[in-house]
């Protein structure tokens, strides 16, 4: 109750503040309302059953699809697996006539996961061979696809190749599946799980739709969740349910950590997950025993790479590898958007056989149709700063820092300078000191293993020092870049050890506090990540508290009183009082007291 009466009130700050004509506050308070959302599903997923949920869930999302112009099919549950997975978990058995006989002692190869053959797991087998046979013919077809880089995976992090049948569950194998709870992928990662394991999510990409990355960040969450409980039964539980969620149910079920015993206390679907997991496992290994073939022809998972430089249109591209665009997205399901994303260059995935003509075409694509840092928007009829910024995968933020005296109400024919956002739209200030020009096509090829080097004036170079317990993606959240980029700059995957020292570049005008972030502990840094996703400028906060000023923070265009307060952490009733301020009216270089002298 609580959780929800607080994101009514940040959303109530988002209305009143459009009615003030101040749109950048606006989508302060509504990107924090919506993140506070997130993290409630993150932590608690079985709130989605929580009536007073449902309806701020749908009031926050409603007033954020209206600010940014979004369409409604936009954001909502894609893929046939979440039917069949209410169907599946809802422990009806009105289907089961008992005509069906379940195969027993069936001939399996030595698994390190235990596959127990009880009543729960022949329930399974039972609904997959009758009630849903073309369900899991489509799963196996799928399974050819994908299981043969799976099982690469999986082997290389050491973890038992029988848990990528776990895929067949989660998604049905479908890399752009998505779960009312906003999972993605064919592992159906969260964002913050996903950020863990150094997988980008951002406007222009989303890795969780990437087979191969997340599946190596399946393996290793799987091989964490093993270190954790010490069982595979319940890090495939964990998988499903939160640790809160698992530690209850143990605790009831006499504190043993077995699944089968504490089955009975978890929720309905965590409790038909790892059964549904094992019968989907033992039809793999034996199809043809339940009726399915051995072999279904599909073609595997296979593709060539091209470095290709950012802000590519995808049409340009398909026509440089003589394919379609709906081909080109189904090799590289990431890309989110109508270009490949800003920043460094891309790895274009291209299917088999493509690689020479695409190579041969793209050195022949004009300049004037490759990328740019900035674009000059033409303001349409019906158009709004947000719609704009949205389109742009930048934000309202952003613009107005790109367009000296831009005002809330635009017009028609309005010309917008619309800077790119480099990893985030929410940052996309910070975010563009640290994005490189763009590269000619023979250039990119010649170092694609080399280290990048920043070549922008504004950024600045700092070392961190890595600690135990730190992740790449951790590292990112931290210092406000994506995981790509610090893989780029440091020439490395997402294995790091302590003591190893990374490169990473930050505005030159943020070093300080980038500085300080270096030497926080884990948990001040962790407490920074969730200012931030609650909408806190915390860079600004910290800049403005620690400057040469003493104290204060000097006024800069297109500043707000409500917008320095929300950057402050601080009430805008507190900054009046410690300025002696009677209205809300401030001015372009105004000496602001903040109440703190560090």
């Amino acid at each position: 109750m609580q959780k929800v009466a607080g994101i009514y009130r940040v959303h109530l700050k988002a209305m009143e503040a459009q009615l003030d004509g101040d749109p950048v506050s606006a989508e302060k308070f509504i990107v924090r309302a919506l993140n506070m959302l997130q993290n409630i599903l993150n932590k608690y997923p079985e709130v989605q059953a929580s009536n007073r949920f449902s309806e701020v869930y749908r009031t926050v999302m409603t007033e954020y699809r209206k600010f940014y112009g979004i369409d409604r099919s936009e954001g909502e549950v894609r893929g046939d697996i979440f039917a069949i997975q209410k169907e599946m978990f809802s422990e009806e058995e009105d289907w089961m006539d008992g005509t069906y006989k379940v195969p027993e002692n069936l001939p399996y190869r030595s698994t390190e996961v235990n596959l127990p053959q009880n009543d729960k797991v022949n329930r399974y087998l039972t609904y997959f061979s009758e009630k849903r046979h073309n369900v899991m013919r489509n799963w196996l077809q799928m399974s050819e696809k994908y299981f043969p880089m799976m099982k690469r995976i999986f082997r290389e992090e050491g973890v038992p190749v029988e848990l990528i049948n776990l895929s067949m569950i989660e998604s049905g194998l479908n890399p752009k599946a998505r779960s009312w709870a906003s999972a993605v992928g064919i592992w159906q990662f969260i964002r913050t799980t996903a950020s863990v394991y150094g997988l980008d999510v951002n406007w222009w990409v989303d890795e969780r739709r990437d087979p191969e990355k997340a599946t190596r960040a399946a393996a290793r969450h799987l091989s964490d969740l093993h270190d954790v409980w010490g069982d595979w039964h319940l890090a495939l539980a964990g998988y499903n349910i939160s640790p809160r969620g698992l530690k209850y149910a143990i605790k009831r079920a006499g504190g043993e950590k077995d699944y089968w015993a504490a089955s009975p206390y978890l929720p309905k679907e965590t409790r038909n997950y790892v059964p549904s997991f094992i019968a989907a496992t033992m039809i793999k290994m034996n199809p043809e025993t339940f009726g399915f073939k051995k072999d279904y022809g599909t073609s595997h998972y296979n593709f060539e790479t091209y470095q290709v430089e950012s802000l590519m249109s995808l049409e340009v591209l398909a026509d440089a590898a003589g394919i379609s665009v709906e081909k080109l997205k189904e090799y590289n399901p990431e890309l989110l958007r109508w270009a490949t994303p800003p920043g460094d260059s891309y790895e274009l995935k291209l299917p088999k056989g493509t690689l020479k003509l695409f190579a041969a075409n793209y050195k022949k694509i004009p300049e004037d149709e490759r990328g740019h840092d900035v674009v000059k928007h033409t303001v349409n009829k019906g158009e709004s700063l947000g719609v704009i910024a949205r389109k742009y995968g930048t934000s309202v933020h952003a613009l107005y820092e790109t367009n000296k005296d831009l005002s809330s109400t635009i017009y028609p024919g309005q010309k917008i300078i619309v800077p790119i956002a480099g990893t985030s739209g929410n940052q996309v200030a910070s975010r563009r000191s640290t994005q490189k020009t763009t590269k000619k096509a023979d250039d990119i090829t010649s170092k694609k293993k080399t280290q990048k080097k920043e070549s922008s004036s504004e950024s600045s170079k700092i070392q961190y020092k890595v600690r135990g317990g730190d992740t790449i993606g951790h590292i990112a959240e931290w210092f406000d870049v994506g995981a790509s980029q610090i893989r780029r700059w440091n020439n490395t995957g997402n294995t790091i050890r302590p003591g190893q020292f990374l490169t990473i570049y930050v505005p030159q005008t943020k070093r300080s506090f980038y500085e300080s972030v270096s030497k926080m502990s884990h948990n001040k840094k962790q407490e920074l990540v969730r200012k931030k996703k609650a909408g806190v400028d915390v860079a600004a906060s910290y800049m403005a508290t620690n400057s040469s000023s003493g104290g204060a923070y000097i006024v800069q265009s297109n500043d707000t009183l409500l917008g320095i307060a929300n950057r402050l952490d601080i009430s805008v009733s507190q900054l009046k009082q410690l300025n002696g301020l009677s209205s809300s009216q401030i001015y372009v270089g105004q000496r602001l007291q903040t109440g703190s002298n560090n």
